[in-house]
């Protein structure tokens, strides 16, 4: 039986983001190889996920916390990509994805550094994000990660990494459209507005640094990040990975999982107002009121986002740029993580007053 065309996308265009971001290979191959049908795509990566979350569940009860963050860790990100853009049935994905948000915070007391859950207020809401700090900074500074269309916090983790390691700490959050948010916040272009909560709320903590804040976005957020640092000037320097310069302009070639995303995502409901909403999402007239640091990742063989947008979005800004084009690069050059990972994040460690490490 031949596979359906939606799974074979998904394998296509995803498989490098599946196993740099925790998903073990073999789990990958076994998994992916047991689908046939997209219907079947949450179900068999859910059942995966519960064997990873059933090996935390067993270590904390015999006290192996340590390895039961791992594990449940594992377990969330395994249900993150059972839901990530399975949007054709609602109530199975809320499923899947209140079950990634559990295994992370199970995770969360356990991990080291430990990680808190927290609430920002937004629109009379909030938004839930994952604040991590290093050890050994009773002040350090922050960067503020915003996930994509398709990615959540409970995905992150191996991008904050680097950033912990480094001396930063990391508030991961689920913006409007995103994660936790997607189901009471429809998505906005103008993400300075989310972002300006993000950044209130870190100037409330005492234990961060609010005079040194980053701001980092993958995909779409790699628009977002820099159009949010287009207006909210507390931001000091910002990482954007492959976000496009203009929504519209790339909307016909993305892949249907992910027309279908934005759609439901954008609380729009047809594909037809879905595209006529995206022009909100430009940086037209925009990129050049940037004026922190900026650095731009993009891969010359991105499918979905062209690596010209990069580009664009780099000669229009008015502070300093750093651009890095990886030739061989896909979509977030996810394929070649070793290329960019930790050079963004020594870069970021760098603006925002960290000695080298």
């Amino acid at each position: 039986m031949a596979k359906d065309s939606r799974v074979e996308s998904a394998i296509s265009h995803w498989a490098p983001r599946f196993i740099s971001n925790g998903v073990l290979l073999a789990d990958f191959q076994e998994v992916t190889a047991g689908i046939d049908r997209w219907e079947d795509w949450c179900g068999a990566w859910s059942a995966r996920a519960a064997v990873h979350e059933a090996l935390g569940r067993e270590a904390l009860e015999q006290g192996y916390c340590l390895s039961a963050g791992e594990h449940l860790s594992r377990a969330a990100v395994y249900y993150h990509f059972a839901k990530f853009v399975f949007v054709h049935d609602l109530d199975q994905m809320r499923r899947a994805h209140m079950k990634a948000v559990e295994c992370r915070g199970l995770a969360l007391p356990h991990l080291r550094p430990p990680g808190e859950r927290v609430e920002i207020p937004y629109e009379g809401g909030h938004l839930a994000g994952i604040l991590r700090r290093p050890e050994g900074d009773a002040r350090p500074p922050v960067v503020i990660m915003v996930p994509g269309l398709d990615s959540a916090k409970e995905e992150m983790e191996a991008y904050e990494l680097p950033f912990l390691a480094r001396g930063m700490a990391t508030l991961m959050v689920d913006g409007p459209g995103q994660g936790e948010a997607e189901y009471e916040f429809p998505i906005r272009g103008d993400y300075e507005v989310a972002a300006k909560s993000m950044v209130d709320w870190v100037c409330g903590r005492p234990d961060v640094d609010s005079a040194r804040i980053g701001l980092w976005g993958v995909s779409l957020g790699g628009y977002y990040a820099p159009r949010a640092a287009a207006f909210e000037k507390r931001i000091r320097a910002c990482i954007g990975l492959a976000g496009p310069y203009d929504w519209t302009q790339i909307w016909d070639g993305l892949p249907e999982l992910t027309r279908e995303a934005f759609r439901v995502r954008s609380h729009k409901r047809t594909q037809d107002e879905a595209k006529q909403f995206g022009r909100t999402l430009t940086l037209k007239g925009v990129a050049k009121n940037i004026e922190c640091p900026l650095f731009l990742v993009t891969g010359k063989l991105d499918r979905l986002v062209p690596w010209q947008d990069a580009q664009r979005i780099a000669a229009e800004a008015s502070g300093p740029v750093e651009l890095l084009v990886v030739e061989d690069g896909n979509h977030i050059a996810n394929n070649r993580p070793s290329r960019w990972r930790l050079r963004t994040a020594d870069w970021m460690a760098a603006q925002l007053g960290l000695a080298r490490v």
